[in-house]
């Protein structure tokens, strides 16, 4: 049965003994049909190219840095920013609202890359942001995620405000997630007051949030020595992030002898 709009369709069906009639347009559905296997046919390049830039060695390397993930073929970050450099020069929103099936590592830090380095507006990047933080699932593509969001410079208030509910989230990844972004974008003399207290009531318990945090007020120590000596003379992090920011500072090479013995004596026994 033919409807009134131009190539459409009007199909007769019948649920639970009831006639319904439903629209149906074989030119939409054509259309339809063709984007996406134009873009399943867009992923498979993607993903040939990515696989043509895997270093086997380099792939046992990275699997011994990142337990648990077995879909990692070993590509170097700066040769996988450029290819997102080259993918956000095309058509990378098709990208991102179609993400690789059973993706390899690299194709999901390839999809954070496009994310940071594609042009748009801050509103719309936090808007990809927020669609790709459920996608971590490692502390490599977290981290390397987290430092190509740089417009957080840009607009600070934004991007501080919006991270902020992924300091209480259950998931221990969306948390890191609000920890790195902090520790790579907000360690400042506007900031660094504020990050501290917040990273302060971080109780997540996980070992990669305990690991960020612990990173983070390490380096908030080597940029701001004074003010975060007075913030961990008063402390209520846990004792293990505690413990592993002063061994973090004192691993330091940016820190004097002095003050990597003066963390010595405040560690908690």
């Amino acid at each position: 049965m033919r409807g009134r709009g131009a190539g459409s369709v009007l199909l007769l069906r019948y649920y639970n003994g009831l006639p319904v009639a439903i629209s149906f347009s074989p030119l939409s559905f054509i259309t339809s049909f063709y984007r996406m296997a134009r873009m399943i046919e867009r992923r498979r390049r993607l993903r040939e190219k990515v696989e043509a830039l895997a270093e086997p060695e380099f792939q046992k390397f990275s699997a011994s840095l990142i337990p648990g993930v077995t879909r990692l073929l070993g590509v170097r970050l700066p040769v996988l920013r450029n290819l997102a450099r080259e993918e956000a020069r095309g058509d990378w929103r098709e990208l991102l609202e179609h993400p690789a099936q059973e993706p390899y590592a690299e194709e999901v830090m390839l999809d954070g890359m496009l994310t940071g380095l594609a042009r748009m507006e801050p509103e719309e990047r936090l808007e990809w942001v927020r669609r790709f933080v459920p996608r971590m699932d490692n502390w490599a593509v977290c981290d390397t995620f987290c430092a190509g969001l740089k417009f957080s410079k840009r607009h600070p208030e934004m991007v501080w405000d919006f991270i902020q509910p992924y300091l209480k989230h259950p998931d221990a990844w969306h948390v890191r997630f609000a920890v790195v972004v902090m520790l790579d974008h907000f360690i400042t003399e506007d900031y660094v007051e504020r990050v501290l207290e917040l990273l302060d009531g971080v109780r997540h318990g996980d070992y990669y949030v305990s690991m960020a945090v612990a990173w983070a007020v390490s380096v908030c120590y080597v940029k701001f020595p004074a003010l975060t000596l007075e913030y961990l003379r008063r402390s209520s992090l846990p004792d293990f992030p505690y413990n592993k920011a002063l061994q973090k500072i004192i691993e330091s090479l940016r820190v004097s002898p002095e003050d990597k013995e003066l963390m010595r004596s405040m560690k908690r026994r």
